[in-house]
């Protein structure tokens, strides 16, 4: 089936959400995980870390299962940067692989974000790559803006982009969690299988 024939039937393509900053995409994202519970999803979500007097340093990384890490920080050291921001892509890449999410049961993968930062990792654009591929079903939270990897996500025809507005925000955890919900619950993916 192609991937318009599976959107005109109802069935969900891999779902990336997209906004502007600080207008609730992770909030969506981890709301959506928590729904969605009883299939089990895999994957991360990020937080903000910041200091005693509420001023961002850095962001963590909060996989599904438990485990975190430090994926940058004003006083990380080391050749990759994003604005003020050191990116910790070796701590990345191990955690990666012990998440291992192309080959999790899960047949719902949640990731925050594929984003700069996360691009400085080869492991991650392969693993999404690999994702997008598969007959899981993605849910992504994807920077609005950015080239290369970030706009060949954009531009595939098995992802359906989602802005995320302060108008939209507040029904649309209850709108895509309901459309995932059923096409998990149907055994249907984004690939027709």
């Amino acid at each position: 089936m192609s991937v318009d024939t599976l959107k005109h039937a109802g069935h969900t393509p891999h779902i990336l959400i997209t906004g502007l900053p600080g207008v609730g995409k992770t909030t969506l994202i981890r709301d959506l995980a928590k729904r969605l519970a009883e299939y089990r999803p895999a994957g991360f979500y990020t937080e903000e870390i910041r200091n005693e007097q509420g001023i961002r340093e850095g962001f963590r990384l909060m996989t599904l299962c438990g485990r975190q890490l430090v994926l940058s920080h004003i006083h990380h050291p080391g050749p990759y940067h994003v604005s003020r921001y050191g990116v910790d892509v070796p701590g990345f890449e191990q955690l990666l692989g012990e998440l291992d999410l192309r080959h999790a049961q899960s047949r719902l993968i949640v990731i925050d974000e594929i984003g700069k930062m996360e691009c400085f990792s080869r492991r991650f654009r392969e693993d999404v790559t690999a994702l997008l591929n598969q007959q899981s079903m993605l849910v992504a939270t994807i920077a609005l803006k950015g080239e290369g990897f970030i706009r060949q996500v954009k531009d595939r025809p098995d992802c359906r982009l989602v802005m995320v507005t302060r108008e939209n925000r507040d029904h649309l955890t209850s709108d895509l969690s309901t459309e995932l919900e059923n096409s998990l619950r149907e055994g249907t993916s984004p690939h027709g299988s």
